[in-house]
């Protein structure tokens, strides 16, 4: 880990000066061609940093960004911090799942009222997507991160105190579950905006992937240690876990890494409501009227829908198919894979990059991985009888599935990097709402068919559509650089 985090520091280090090796240095990027006014842009503003630098004019609200020339030690902090960040959202998310099957046997709640208090929490991430991304745009991404951060720590630690307010305990959760699916809607978009402006676009992919390998790692610590604590303590004590680490978590990112000054200025001006000058407003219809944009959205929802079908019927598909497998296999093994996966996937991403292919090139390769061989895999789940090949299929398809983080979610920051986080948002929301439908399609047509192959031809079918949308529409020019931009 420490030398995945040391590369990533090497090529994130920005200086606050323009030095004399500045214009070879980007006159050797590989990647898609660019304005003269961008190409200008690049050069005033010196290589890149991961955190608060210099933005792009007009990204961000005047007064809440400033130069800070970053050491090597305080890169490699914010890149741990961002990965663990990642991690402590999955673990708060995963906690509520973990826990359902104890809480229902304390509460006296059915099939159908656990189904509520678990769907509840997509009703409230759904929402948050844009809001997220076009405020991390306006103020920096960062600040909205650790900002919901403290919110959905403080609400996830609280659980069992709102559990037991009153005899309502099915509408406490439900309550609790949309808060916190309110506040960690924004974590993705903003973290988008943030790497879209801080990170060159030959190091994007292996940076994204890094800090999305989080996601794999919470789901994983919550899956072990939450077990072992709901065994020895009670699901009380998953709450007050992941609730608790993100609060630390919280504490340390603001005494150590975030300026104190500029997030009191952020959250000034959300208080007093954002600036609308021209400059920071959202170029909607010029992104909008751009097929390759239209191409990255369908690709996403495509990529979300079948994600969520596999991660919400794979542990089902397993237990019925195979009734004497041991549970911890089928549940851990996949997210192990897709940890070096994601990371590989990254590191091979940039690598293209760096050997001269163009860089739309590349995320459609990674695309080819990530929605075409995974949908084979997927494909074979519905054909065999084998326990130890079905293991190794489902593992193949999620840890192929983190070929998406190289390909479409940078692709977004090819596209708009001063408005990626507001259309990531716009990406995701789609991607979660096709995932809600994907999950409950899925269901109907296992109870009509009683076949798993039919879940796993849609999950098929969902992702080559998403890939050959992506092929044929997908481009990796700016789409954000027209002088006439339009309010959201």
């Amino acid at each position: 880990m420490s030398c995945i985090i040391s590369r990533i520091c090497c090529v994130l280090r920005g200086t606050s000066a323009v030095t004399s090796d500045i214009v070879p240095h980007f006159q050797n990027l590989l990647c898609s061609p660019r304005s003269q006014q961008q190409e200008r842009l690049d050069i005033e503003r010196g290589p890149s940093c991961l955190f608060p630098t210099c933005m792009e004019e007009g990204s961000f609200s005047p007064g809440l960004t400033r130069l800070l020339p970053y050491c090597r030690p305080e890169c490699q902090a914010w890149t741990g911090a961002l990965l663990l960040g990642t991690c402590l959202l999955y673990c708060a998310r995963v906690s509520m799942p973990v826990c359902s099957v104890s809480m229902s046997q304390d509460f006296g709640w059915n099939k159908k009222e656990a189904g509520i208090v678990l769907s509840s929490f997509f009703w409230g991430y759904c929402l948050t997507q844009v809001v997220g991304g076009h405020l991390g745009d306006r103020i920096g991404g960062e600040k909205v991160i650790l900002l919901s951060a403290s919110a959905w720590g403080l609400i996830t630690a609280a659980t069992p105190l709102l559990a037991h307010l009153g005899s309502t305990h099915l509408v406490f959760m439900t309550f609790s579950r949309i808060l916190t699916g309110l506040l960690q809607g924004v974590y993705f978009p903003a973290l988008t905006s943030l790497l879209s402006q801080k990170v060159r676009e030959s190091e994007r992919a292996f940076t994204y992937s890094t800090v999305g390998a989080g996601s794999q790692f919470g789901t994983l610590v919550t899956g072990a240690v939450g077990s072992l604590l709901l065994d020895w303590y009670g699901w009380q004590s998953v709450f007050y876990f992941s609730g608790g680490l993100t609060l630390l978590w919280v504490c340390y990112v603001y005494r150590y890494l975030l300026s104190e000054q500029d997030l009191l200025l952020a959250l000034g001006v959300l208080a007093q409501g954002l600036p609308t000058s021209r400059h920071t407003k959202v170029p909607w219809r010029q992104l909008f009227r751009k097929p390759s944009v239209w191409a990255v959205v369908f690709s996403q929802l495509s990529s979300a829908c079948s994600f969520f079908i596999l991660l919400s019927w794979l542990p089902t598909f397993f237990k019925e198919t195979f009734p004497s497998s041991k549970g911890w296999v089928f549940n851990v093994v996949p997210w192990l894979v897709a940890i070096p996966a994601s990371l590989f996937s990254g590191f091979l991403s940039d690598h293209l990059i760096n050997q001269g292919y163009r860089t739309i090139t590349v995320r459609k390769f990674m695309q080819v991985m990530g929605l075409g061989l995974s949908g084979v895999f997927a494909l074979c789940l519905g054909h065999t009888s084998s326990f130890c090949k079905s293991v190794v299929f489902a593992s193949a398809s999620i840890g192929l599935q983190t070929f998406n983080h190289s390909g479409i979610s940078v692709n977004i920051q090819d596209l708009a990097p001063s408005c990626a986080g507001f259309l990531f948002g716009v990406a995701n929301t789609a991607g979660a709402l096709a995932g809600v439908v994907g999950v409950c399609l899925g269901g109907y047509l296992i109870e009509t068919t009683g076949s798993w192959t039919s879940v796993f031809n849609l999950v098929a079918a969902i992702s080559s559509l998403g890939l050959c949308t992506f092929l044929v529409f997908g481009q990796a020019q700016r789409v954000d650089l027209s002088p006439h931009h339009e309010d959201l």
